[in-house]
C-alpha cells in the first residue's frame, strides 16, 4: 500500500472547525454489509445499536497535526 492510494479532493467547507451545536444534531454516516450509505443524526445512534455490539471509546485528546 502506498501514501499516494489516500491522496484526495477535499473541499475546505466540507473540514469541521468546530462541534456542531446542538451536538446530537452531528450527522452519522451508516456503513452495512450490502447496504446504500445511509446519513442519520448522532442523536439517532441508540436505535443504529443491535445486541452484542460493543461500543469502543478512545479517550485520548486530538492534538493538531
Amino acid at each position: 500500500m502506498k501514501v499516494s492510494d489516500f491522496d484526495f479532493d477535499l473541499p475546505n467547507d466540507r473540514i469541521a472547525l468546530r462541534p456542531a451545536s446542538p451536538r446530537d444534531s452531528a450527522r452519522l454516516l451508516v456503513v452495512r454489509p450490502g447496504a446504500p450509505l445511509e446519513y442519520r443524526l448522532l442523536l439517532c445512534f441508540p436505535e443504529l445499536l443491535q445486541p452484542r455490539d460493543a461500543l469502543v471509546f478512545y479517550n485520548k485528546p486530538v492534538i493538531p497535526a
